[in-house]
């Protein structure tokens, strides 16, 4: 086939694409392939893995954000945006003959497959307990790990530091490190603020080693607590980030009224303005419930 035929066939291509009414996810797979083409976007066909892993980092993002406010429409877009980037990355590894889309598709319906014998298989479950187990099992066995060690070390590193603590903390209770109760948790908690204490009572200038690595134990400590009450500890934190944002609008709101600015008032009519603001939210809050 020569150049010329082949441009027209790919241009009467395009006219179909730009013209359907509903579109699939070959359609999607066809116009990555268009933009990271000869005659594509100069953009998308500089891109790489690397350059894109933080636009995957941030559509993820937004889709939880989306299904926090419970937003179907939004849900909609952000899981298409999340989408696109699974097939951005599955094209250009397929550029380099690495692996494709369908390559994707193929490995996670193996996994799925294999990771339920209760459905696909002869294991009987009772409970999802039972599941789980299962789960790990096989999954240890697929990922060739044969140590409780290996599954702690396969947590990326790349979570953030409280979701890998989480991930981290649930794979070594699974071998038996975990508290016989709640108040052995809150026993390590209290232990690690007092050594957290000392640390910055006997901290010298410039030194602050020892206090980071209290404080990080302290927070560990506080993952484990909420591991056992079965807490998220993510998002217990993002809960109280919502929280403190509502209550210090609400102060500088009082403090505007009051002809005042926030940086010009001092430590005690700052406290005294915190409280204010955390009663007038309660109250708020209080009202909403009895509409």
């Amino acid at each position: 086939m020569n150049t010329d035929v082949a441009l027209q066939r790919g241009l009467s291509h395009m006219q179909q694409l730009i013209k359907k009414e509903k579109y699939t996810i070959y359609d999607l797979l066809m116009i990555m392939e268009v933009l990271r083409g000869e005659n594509g976007c100069p953009w998308d066909r500089e891109q790489d893995h690397g350059t894109i892993k933080k636009n995957l980092l941030e559509e993820v993002y937004e889709l939880l954000d989306a299904i926090d406010k419970n937003d179907g429409d939004s849900m909609r877009e952000e899981l298409g945006d999340v989408l696109l980037q699974v097939v951005f990355h599955s094209q250009i590894a397929a550029e380099k003959d690495e692996f494709d889309f369908d390559d994707v598709s193929d490995e996670i319906c193996k996994k799925l497959i294999i990771r339920h014998p209760h459905i696909f298989g002869d294991i009987k479950v009772d409970n999802t307990d039972e599941v789980l187990q299962n789960w790990d099992s096989i999954k240890m066995q697929t990922k060739n790990q044969h140590s409780y060690s290996e599954t702690l070390q396969d947590v990326p590193r790349t979570f953030t530091a409280l979701m890998r603590s989480q991930k981290i903390g649930s794979r070594a209770g699974r071998a038996g490190y975990r508290y016989e109760s709640i108040d052995g948790a809150m026993r390590d908690l209290k232990s690690e603020l007092k050594e957290l204490e000392q640390a910055i009572n006997a901290m010298t200038a410039g030194d602050m080693q020892q206090c980071e690595e209290e404080l990080g134990d302290l927070l560990f400590s506080c993952v484990n607590v909420a591991r056992e009450i079965g807490i998220d500890a993510e998002i217990a934190l993002n809960k109280s980030c919502d929280k403190f944002v509502s209550r210090f609008c609400e102060a500088e709101r009082i403090a505007n009224s009051q002809g005042n600015d926030l940086k010009d008032l001092n430590a005690d009519e700052l406290d005294r303005l915190w409280k204010k603001a955390k009663k007038a939210i309660n109250s708020a809050g209080s009202r909403a419930l009895f509409r």
